[in-house]
């Protein structure tokens, strides 16, 4: 019944694509779909040596260190990282 795809079909496949998407918003949602992938590629990495490492001690006192840290999205996207200060949470629960 389904036979193999031709080069027609492939043809008005990518026709109906592109008049539902519209041809701007192909490039963009190329982007972010490659994005997308490097950001889970570099996670899955993350977890992968995370579980190689054994854990580090924690420190023997109770106060925190006040360095920030830096949330970064996908490796050599720089333009949305930013430096995050750590919130302080003085009340004991």
């Amino acid at each position: 019944m389904f036979g193999r795809l031709g080069a027609p079909e492939i043809i008005l496949i990518l026709v109906v694509i592109i008049l539902l998407f519209g041809a701007k918003k192909l490039p963009d949602m190329a982007r972010s779909l490659g994005k997308s992938a490097r950001i889970l590629k570099s996670e899955a990495k993350a977890m992968k040596e995370e579980g190689n490492t054994a854990p580090a001690p924690a420190p023997a006192t109770d106060e925190q260190p006040s360095a920030q840290r830096t949330i970064q999205a996908a490796p050599g996207d720089v333009t949305s990282s930013r430096p995050v200060a750590e919130p302080t949470d003085t009340t004991k629960r």
